[in-house]
């Protein structure tokens, strides 16, 4: 059964960065297309960024790009997000999601395995 853990989350003050991680075990890393998703309080999840399984594509939401960065090391079934330039709109739980099938990969429904997800909040 695979799990995930994310790391990394925090209180920063707007204009300031921090960098995600999300451990994978369980399960074959290199072959899924890894995510991560954001939800606000009252607010619904919602896609931030992907990147494929060999990491060599990337696809970002519209309101992080130029500012956030997804990268993977297959060697340490790991998944980051640099995150750079922090708004107060930015401020959410932030989940890390793994693919197997590489479809619909900005669909929170096309995802199989969740981790528990990791508090951002930023302060204006």
């Amino acid at each position: 059964q695979g799990q995930l853990v994310e790391s990394g989350g925090g209180l920063v003050q707007a204009g300031g960065s921090l960098r995600l991680s999300c451990a994978a075990s369980g399960l074959t890393f290199s072959s899924y297309t890894m995510g991560w998703f954001r939800q606000a309080p009252g607010k619904e999840r919602e896609f931030v960024a992907h990147i494929s399984p060999s990491g060599r594509n990337t696809d970002y939401a519209d309101s992080v790009k130029g500012r956030f960065t997804i990268s993977r090391d297959n060697a340490k079934n790991t998944v980051y997000l640099q995150m750079n330039s922090l708004k107060p709109e930015d401020t959410a739980l932030y989940y890390c999601a793994a693919n197997l099938y590489s479809t619909g990969v900005r669909d929170s429904r096309s995802y199989n395995y969740w981790g528990q997800g990791t508090q951002v909040t930023v302060s204006s």
